[in-house]
């Protein structure tokens, strides 16, 4: 045992050491002090290494950031005390700068109501009806593990409801399959992301298409951010195969990997009874019968809540841009008015692009999902005390269960975005992007970028920052190489920047998407990243080498996503054909 740990600590030391010091070569012509250095890389590095590691995510993530603060002003003066004392308090700084910040606040205020709300679900019995009535149609672990992944992309609308409600939901089914929490951890957070980024009505849309109109504004491309958007989306290869591939390996019935190995060892030992046991939620008393409308009535109405929020949002929002530029155009020249905006009163509710133009100029989601989280709560509990006939201690119970199981993400997703910070400071993904930039020949520019994308969205954990880094910076190179035209590369270069973006993120161990999906499922969060990881880097590299620089090359994206569908569907059986002759 001791020697497979010094065997780890050393291949992690070597894997830092060699990342640093290409880092360092690939930064030495950043001789300006005002440019980013290469020491940026290493907080998300030392959090990504020490958390594979000690599979501790907590002290990982504290001493990244207590890293990055220091090395905010150590390398100017590492011989001054002040400098020292100056970096503990940037590293202090960036812990109170989240807590205080007001979206975050937000976000972490979504999160208790929802899992008090899981309790009492599962407490009335209102979860036990719902799998009553899905297990009439699942018969077996590959019927359960489609299930799982048909219900993550019926919540497209947001990727922190999916990660929430779809892993709880379908952890007792899963478990009853004996399907390994890792791999229900896989579907929830496969389905989370990819489809919210991809959505046309979800909480993603404003912000994709916000950073897509400012760039088209910027280049004057005569495109609005939904043109682009759509323009873009025939190039979201990743999102697409990784959708495919969730079903196409489930279909077929192919693990490999770590995945393999939880697999095999949660269908020949099953769950454990002590465990189980201790995580048992306290049930309603005898009498009270399993019905499924407990359940389903308080989900309906926090996602109604949700879509109801969105849609007082957005459309305040689209009414007041329409007064703001009727009120401009009395008085400002023709060349001086900007855009007109969606008049909302010439669409029908009935179109989806009613909904998709109102939910995606929502400006308040944060706020708005909290607000739906806390309505669905009180839902639970009036329709748990009108049928399910549950006791203060129960009632009392759940609640305090439910806000220990939020303490655990609470506590992650606030180091998670401190270490942010830290990277916004020390401008990580600035140095990603130029040191990476000038490396890129032209003729592979969309594919390389969406290694770049890849790499700093991995680094920093977050897909929001990377996009917001890497649009202005490399699409008007895209924009150059096309000659100053919105061509074939500028297109591609979107969707691989969007993908690209959701890709790092959905592997990194510091992303806030993993960690609520692992939390949601009650899988250890190393254990999740590590049985994932060659799944959705398989992915990748299909989406890279069989449709992304074939489609540079001229190739119709279509056709590039049939490749990466039959390129799975090739990889897929060949791995079950050499498991079967092991």
């Amino acid at each position: 045992m001791k020697a497979n740990r010094y065997t780890k600590i050393a291949a992690a030391a070597t894997v830092f050491a060699a990342v640093c010091t290409l880092a360092a070569w690939l930064g030495r012509g950043q001789t300006d002090d005002t440019a980013a250095q290469w020491y940026s890389v290493i907080p998300p590095l030392l959090a990504i290494v020490l958390a594979f590691l000690t599979r501790h995510v907590l002290p990982s993530l504290g001493i990244a950031i207590i890293a990055g603060g220091l090395l905010t002003h150590i390398p100017r003066a590492p011989l001054s005390s002040a400098a020292w004392v100056e970096g503990f308090r940037t590293s202090a700084s960036h812990l109170t700068s989240t807590v205080t910040d007001t979206t975050y606040l937000q976000i972490l205020a979504f999160i208790p109501p929802i899992f008090v709300m899981i309790e009492i679900l599962i407490a009335s019995g209102g979860f036990r009806g719902i799998i009553v009535w899905l297990l009439r149609w699942i018969k077996g672990r590959r019927s359960a593990q489609g299930a799982t992944a048909l219900m993550g992309i019926l919540c497209f609308i947001d990727d922190y409801t999916n990660a929430i409600v779809v892993g709880s939901m379908m952890q007792p089914i899963t478990d009853r399959f004996r399907i390994s929490r890792e791999k229900l951890a896989f579907l929830v957070d496969a389905t989370s992301a990819p489809i919210a980024g991809l959505a046309v009505i979800s909480t993603w849309i404003a912000y994709e298409v916000g950073l897509l109109g400012q760039i088209g504004g910027t280049l004057e491309l005569g495109k609005s951010g939904y043109a682009m958007f759509f323009d873009a989306l025939s190039f979201r290869f990743y999102c697409l195969l990784m959708i495919a591939f969730v079903f196409l390996h489930v279909l077929l019935d192919c693990d490999f990997g770590p995945m393999k190995t939880a697999q095999e060892k949660a269908f020949g030992e099953g769950p454990d009874d002590e465990a189980a046991a201790e995580k048992r939620t306290p049930m309603p008393a005898a009498g009270n019968s399993d019905r499924a409308f407990k359940a389903l009535i308080p989900l309906a109405g926090l996602v109604l809540f949700h879509l109801t929020g969105l849609w007082f949002d957005g459309t305040t929002k689209l009414k007041a841009d329409m007064q703001q530029w009727q009120a401009l155009s009395q008085t400002a020249t023709a060349e001086e008015m900007p855009a007109q905006p969606v008049d909302i009163e010439t669409l029908s509710p009935a179109s989806w692009v009613y909904w998709r133009e109102v939910i995606g100029h929502a400006e308040h989601t944060p706020l708005v999902l909290a607000c739906a989280s806390s309505f669905g709560l009180t839902l639970s509990l009036i329709i748990a005390q009108l049928f399910g006939g549950l006791s203060r201690p129960v009632v009392v119970h759940c609640f305090r269960r439910g806000i220990r199981r939020a303490m655990i993400p609470f506590v992650i997703l606030i180091l998670a975005w401190s270490l942010k910070n830290c990277c916004d400071t020390l401008r990580t993904g600035e140095f990603l992007t130029t040191i990476l930039a000038d490396q890129i020949p032209a003729y592979l520019f969309p594919p390389i970028l969406f290694l770049v994308a890849s790499l700093t969205s991995f680094a920093t954990g977050t897909s929001y920052g990377t996009m917001a880094i890497l649009m202005p910076t490399a699409i008007p190179i895209a924009h150059a190489i096309d000659g100053q035209t919105y061509g074939l590369t500028t297109m591609i270069s979107l969707g691989a920047v969007l993908d690209g973006s959701i890709f790092g993120d959905h592997c990194s161990p510091i992303s806030d998407t993993t960690i609520m999906s692992s939390i949601a499922s009650s899988c250890d969060l190393v254990q999740h990243v590590r049985t994932q990881l060659p799944y959705s880097l398989v992915v990748a590299a299909v989406a890279l080498l069989g449709a992304y620089v074939p489609s540079s090359l001229g190739l119709r994206p279509v056709w590039g996503l049939g490749l990466g569908v039959l390129a799975i569907i090739a990889t897929l059986l060949i791995l079950r054909r050499r498991a079967r002759h092991r």
